[in-house]
């Protein structure tokens, strides 16, 4: 039987969140017996007994499942991408281990992807995060709708739906240090969104830590936008600018009224702005380097350990 939707669960430390996460499956499963669902469940380098805890409970269960036990801990975008490459599933999902996001997204996207989409997205209407989480959430869409693209959802998201067709797009450019979702948000194609509302976490602790956040932000940066490239030009442009009309102005000074003194203070001043200002421009030109390097040596950019999996017999 062929598989209608695939499930992709990435997860890092999760063995407290097994029980829950199984059940729900399950019940959702038995209530959405016209779907044919498939379960990947992704293992981004957990250090606790996650991965045998799921294949226990996932083996009583009965449902579909393959596990993807990944070499180390490459992040939660690595670990999608490793989990596409393994679905075959006619449309494939996100969904955090912790569901917060509602099982029930996939009926609705998978209602809305078969109006003639080819990626549909769930925005979020209202979330339980924190003020901090909110403020980052809202800046971090902010800038992408101002410098990325310009579609991009108000209210950010974690959860899409896309067929077979922006599968194989994806498996052929497997990047590195970069966003998924804004990799499947700029490939084009029919796109469509809807809005849901976000639950509370009910076990376990979230592992989206404030590096990994920054880490997300530069790699939206870096990997889809030319803006700090432009960024260090007007920065160099305005001090260009700045620095001819101060050498106009203390010449002319000069010569009118021969009243500058000498002083370090002021020179001071200027060199280390001066230099700060060098060092971050460098800074900016370095990470697009190093992820050009990166990317020439074409390593892998996920080692799959193993992967264990289980079918109902027909």
């Amino acid at each position: 039987m062929s598989v209608d939707i695939s499930i992709i669960i990435p997860y890092l430390n999760e063995e407290d969140n097994t029980a829950f996460l199984v059940d729900s499956l399950s019940r959702f499963f038995k209530e959405n017996r016209h779907i044919n669902y498939e379960v990947i469940l992704v293992d981004d380098g957990s250090t606790d007994n996650s991965s045998e805890a799921f294949e226990t409970l996932l083996n009583k269960s009965g449902i579909d499942y393959k596990i993807i036990i990944l070499a180390k801990n490459y992040g939660s975008h690595i670990a999608l991408r490793s989990g596409i490459t393994n679905s075959s599933g006619e449309w494939m999902m996100f969904l955090p281990a912790d569901l917060q996001d509602p099982l029930e997204l996939s009926t609705l996207l998978h209602t809305n992807a078969k109006k003639g989409f080819d990626i549909v997205f769930a925005s979020r209407n209202t979330t339980s995060a924190g003020i901090f989480e909110k403020t980052f959430s809202k800046m971090y869409a902010n800038l992408m709708r101002k410098f990325v693209y310009k579609k991009f959802p108000e209210n950010g998201f974690d959860i899409v739906m896309f067929n077979q067709k922006v599968q194989a797009k994806l498996n052929q450019n497997i990047e590195a240090n970069s966003s998924i979702f804004l990799q499947i948000l700029t490939l084009g194609y029919k796109q469509s969104f809807i809005t849901y509302d976000k639950t509370t976490r009910k076990h376990g602790k979230s592992k989206w830590t404030l590096s990994k956040k920054i880490k997300l932000l530069v790699d939206s940066f870096v990997a889809f936008s030319y803006a700090p490239i432009r960024f260090v030009s007007l920065i160099g442009m305005l001090f260009f600018m700045v620095g001819i009309c101060w050498t106009i102005y203390i010449s002319g000074r000069k010569l009118l009224y021969n009243d500058i003194a000498a002083g370090w203070p002021a020179l001071t001043s200027i060199l280390l702005l001066g230099f700060g200002i060098t060092n971050i421009s460098l800074g900016i030109i370095a990470e697009y380097l190093w992820r050009t390097l990166d990317a020439s040596r074409a390593r892998p950019v996920f080692i799959i350990d193993k992967i264990i999996e289980h079918k109902k017999e027909q």
